[in-house]
């Protein structure tokens, strides 16, 4: 895949099962169609995710101003999965560099999370 992408490896404790997790793969690959810059634009702006444990964070790639070789990674939105009350918590990063649960916090599902994202009623994720 040509975009920033980290997901977990066979040997670290994974929240999700293999089959969940190659469906939130599908749907972050459909998002990341819709929501990634032109081709032209991606070196100097870009979309990643990672997946890590029960979370999937995505975020904008840039170069680093004072050092174009050096990438940086800016947080867009988080999603958490509590597996007990079977809900995907939704984040989003302030100005103040910390998470902040996002209204309407839950989604039923990733896709639906992916919809709230992507439409961002509220410009929290994307300004």
């Amino acid at each position: 895949m040509t975009f920033a992408q980290t997901t977990p490896s066979c040997s670290t404790a994974m929240a999700f099962s293999q089959l969940e997790l190659k469906r939130c793969e599908h749907d972050l690959a459909h998002f990341m169609e819709l929501r990634r810059p032109p081709a032209h634009i991606r070196p100097e702006l870009d979309l990643g995710y990672r997946i890590k444990g029960q979370s999937i964070e995505i975020f904008e790639v840039r170069p680093h101003w004072p050092d174009k070789t050096t990438k940086i990674e800016t947080p867009v939105a988080k999603r958490i999965f509590v597996r007990t009350q079977k809900r995907w918590r939704i984040y989003w990063m302030r100005g103040d560099l910390k998470w902040h649960a996002y209204e309407p916090n839950e989604a039923r599902s990733f896709a639906e999370f992916l919809a709230i994202v992507h439409r961002d009623e509220y410009c929290c994720f994307f300004g």
